[in-house]
């Protein structure tokens, strides 16, 4: 009977504690980049809709390095009590399973998928004495092998992987470049050291307007707002082509259902609001949203997509 009281006593005491509703403390929010990028810029637009609807906190904290896995992870090994979530990136959640000989953690086994945030389009970029269409690039560089070269954020990136599919789905060989970012990429594509730049829209599109450089075409399935005018690589001729970078929510493995439908709700919520649409924009992403179901299933075929073009491209990190 001794040993049985102090049992049932802890038991009282923590009944209230499970009893309480979500959430009843601050939520830690992890971004796995550093200030000022896209992925920060976004998640810093939602967290005060968020810390409205949910009536507590939500304070954002970055921790980048490796590609956004740092993050990541740090969210994969928290409790799974829906006071600790994560964006991450499509790298982390998709290609890097196929460019890293390990990971510290599982993209699908060890997250729990709240949402997709933000998708980002990427450029084709020529100088304006290269080819001028997508179809007269394809044309040049299967004419002439090696003639053709494009530049891209960082082997690896997604706009590399951009880069890659076009040569997998077209049949061609266009030499990949390496650049650490977009904006040195537009550079050189405007100065002519290079003739062709897969880069984010931002770092592109004032140079664009202006016709210093030309905008083949947007890897996304649908022509975007900021440039109606550039058509998507399947309507400049390549069948069944989209290639975007994208990041989504996470939390811990095993964070209770209810918690996740909630924080999902909240962030579709959120991202509906005028003003974060507008901020979105700005930071170069377009809002992108569904169900956790739809996400895991995205993240499989993202996965399933790159793998492929990580293994036919012969792409390694270095």
């Amino acid at each position: 009977m001794t040993r049985i009281f102090p049992l049932l006593l802890a038991l009282c005491m923590a009944l209230p504690a499970l009893a309480q509703p979500y959430p009843s403390k601050p939520i830690r929010y992890i971004v796995s980049f550093p200030p000022g990028g896209s992925a920060d810029l976004i998640s810093r637009a939602i967290a005060p809709r968020l810390t409205e609807r949910l009536g507590q906190p939500v304070v954002v904290e970055n921790r980048p390095g490796a590609g956004g896995m740092i993050g990541v992870d740090a969210v994969a090994k928290a409790p799974p009590d829906g006071y600790t979530v994560g964006l991450a990136a499509a790298g982390a959640l998709s290609a890097n399973i196929s460019l890293y000989p390990s990971m510290p953690f599982h993209p699908e086994k060890d997250l729990a998928h709240v949402t997709p945030l933000a998708m980002i389009p990427f450029f084709l970029i020529a100088h304006p004495s290269q080819p001028s269409s997508l179809k007269n690039v394809i044309e040049t560089a299967k004419a002439k092998p090696g003639a053709l070269s494009y530049g891209h954020g960082g082997n690896g990136s997604a706009m590399h992987l951009s880069g890659e599919l076009l040569n997998m789905l077209a049949g061609t060989k266009i030499q990949a470049v390496p650049y650490k970012g977009s904006a040195p990429v537009t550079t050189d594509v405007l100065g002519g050291q290079v003739p062709l730049g897969v880069v984010d829209v931002p770092s592109a599109l004032a140079q664009v307007r202006a016709g210093k450089v030309r905008a083949l075409a947007v890897t996304s399935k649908k022509r975007i707002a900021a440039a109606p005018e550039v058509p998507t690589f399947e309507e400049a001729g390549v069948p069944g082509y989209e290639a975007i970078g994208w990041f989504g929510l996470v939390a811990p493995a095993g964070t209770p259902r209810p918690i996740v439908e909630r924080l999902n709700a909240e962030v579709r919520r959120a991202l509906q609001d005028p003003e974060v649409k507008r901020r979105a924009g700005d930071a170069g992403t377009e809002p992108l949203t569904s169900t956790p179901e739809a996400f895991t299933a995205m993240i499989r075929e993202e996965t399933k997509k790159w793998a492929e073009v990580i293994k036919t491209g012969g792409i390694k990190l270095q």
